[in-house]
Formats: structure tokens, sequence, C-alpha cells
């Protein structure tokens, strides 16, 4: 496009920072920079800015924080800005259509799944937990739906089994953000030619929860590999061991199949200094943990600060 498009940047997490910064780098530096609002530490009273906020005010762009866009003040505001185009990036709510309507060429989003799979809070999480063998981003042309507009194009990423939640998401945002660079180049052409979902192929990535972390052991090693890769780092996995809550920070499975010949939930062998437990089928190992109270450390540790043994277990 020959003249720059005025763009107003909407994004909260960390997720979103690369495509601002990339945005910034190459002569697209946006107007403005709409973000959630400071949260407040209720111990201390401190107060924390999002990722984009910081990084919005390091490079000096308004920083807009409304508690909702239905008013009128909110929507002045907007409108005032005469933006061309809204990018919207995990911000944190859905935008009326009053409000998508005011940009000349509407807003494009970022989400973090092959869309229609996996809309919601937690695409990248139920991902890895579902096992699925690829993932990657959808950049759409937003509409007032839950990321329900039309797809202007994705970039596929495959899933390994080590990857988790944490390197995964970072793995998106810099694919979101380059690719999101890519079609600003030829952006009325891009929005021209999205394709609308295919709504019967829906799927929906609820919000993770605390509890969604509690171990049971009776499934398969893989089915905990993967809850466990896809909870890391928040909220994380868990289990107890002689009574108190143990925080599993890196599962990891065996090179070769192992013999299976305790009850789910035991420790089978401490080989590597690895904490080898028995599940429902097949060994899975503990490589990092967190015992209650306590820092985080290598099992090797664990092993040797709580004295743990072989047919030792892991309960409910």
């Amino acid at each position: 496009m020959s003249e720059p498009l005025r763009i107003v940047f909407m994004g909260t997490p960390d997720f979103a920072v690369p495509a601002l910064h990339l945005l910034c780098e190459n002569g697209h530096t946006p107007v403005a920079v709409y973000t959630q609002p400071d949260k407040v530490n209720r111990r201390g009273g401190k107060i924390s800015f999002s990722p984009v906020k910081t990084y919005a005010l390091e490079k000096g762009i308004s920083i807009h924080q409304p508690l909702t866009f239905r008013t009128e003040e909110a929507e002045a505001e907007l409108r005032a800005l005469v933006p061309d185009l809204l990018i919207v990036i995990a911000y944190g709510r859905i935008l009326p259509q009053v409000i998508l309507d005011i940009p000349t060429y509407g807003a494009v989003n970022i989400h973090a799944s092959l869309l229609p799979k996996y809309r919601g809070a937690a695409p990248v999480q139920r991902a890895i937990i579902d096992q699925e063998k690829e993932s990657g981003v959808t950049l759409m042309h937003l509409d007032a739906g839950m990321d329900t507009g039309p797809i202007i194009s994705q970039v596929k990423v495959p899933l390994t089994l080590s990857m988790t939640a944490g390197s995964l998401l970072e793995t998106l945002a810099l694919a979101g953000a380059g690719e999101l660079l890519r079609i600003l180049d030829h952006l009325p052409e891009a929005l021209a030619n999205a394709v609308p979902q295919d709504a019967e192929k829906a799927t929906y990535a609820e919000k993770i929860t605390k509890d969604m972390g509690h171990i049971d052991w009776g499934k398969d090693a893989l089915t905990i590999h993967a809850l466990a890769r896809g909870m890391y780092p928040n909220p994380g996995t868990y289990t107890f061991f002689r009574g108190k809550r143990v925080k599993i920070h890196q599962t990891v499975l065996p090179e070769t199949t192992a013999a299976e010949d305790g009850a789910a939930g035991e420790i089978v062998s401490l080989a590597s200094g690895i904490i080898w437990v028995q599940t429902g089928r097949g060994v899975l190992g503990l490589a990092k943990i967190q015992p209650e109270n306590h820092k985080q450390m290598n099992a090797a540790d664990f092993i040797n600060g709580y004295q743990v043994k072989v047919h030792d277990a892991f309960t409910d």
C-alpha cells in the first residue's frame, strides 16, 4: 500500500508483543495502543502494567485503557483517532460491531489456532492436551462473534512431544507477527479474498482451570504427558507425595518401552535421576518437580532430599 495505514493496536499479554514490535520496526507504528486496565496487587497494592502497555510506553505510543467500549465516550475516543485498521491480538474483550465499523478496513485479528478449530479462550493449551499433530495461527477479519470472522490466512506449526503451552505460544506469536506484516503489504486484496469459516467444523477451547491439573495416574503415559505440557507454565499439573501436594514442571517419555510392573502412581525406577512412574499404560518420567512450599528442583534433588525409593507412590 502506498500510504502508511493509521493503525490502532489492541492487545494485552506477551503473545501480542512480537506483532507490535514488528509493526514498529517496519514502518507501521500504531497511532495508539489499547490494552486492558492496570492490575493492582491485593497484598502490596503494587500496580502492574500489561506487556503491551510496557512496550508501548518504551516506544512513546499513545495508550488507552477503557473499561468498556459500550459508552459514547469510548466510541468517540476511537473515532477521533481516525483509524484505517484495528489490529486485535489477545485483547481480552469482544468488540461490539459499532466499534468494528469505525476503521476503513475494519479489524484484523490473530488467533492461536487453525480456525474453525479451537475457538475461544485456551486454544494453545487444548491443542496440546488433545494430542493434536499440528497447531497454528489464523489471521481473520474480525466480526462481533467469538472467533467467527472470515479467514484471511493461516500458518501451520507441527506439534512435538516436547512442546509446552509456553513454548508453543512463543512460536505462534512470532509466526502470527510475520504473517501480519506480510498481509499489510496487500491488505485490500487480502481482505477481499478472506474465506468464511465452516461453522459445522467449529470446536471450542474452553478456559483452563487449576483443577484440570490434578494428575490421574490411571490414565496412560501419553495422555498425562500431554496434560503436563499443555498446562505448563500456568496453571500447571500436580499430584500428591506422602500427603503433600507436588507440582510437576516437566515430564519425559522413556526412549524405549519400559517394563510395567507396578500399580498406577507407583515409582518403578530412579534411573538417570528421573522419577519413573507407572501409569495406567506405560511409564512416565518426572524431570522437574516442586514440593509444597518449596522452589522448583530437578528430580535428582527431590530424590536425594526426600529419600525417595522405588515402590514409593504418588497418590490422589
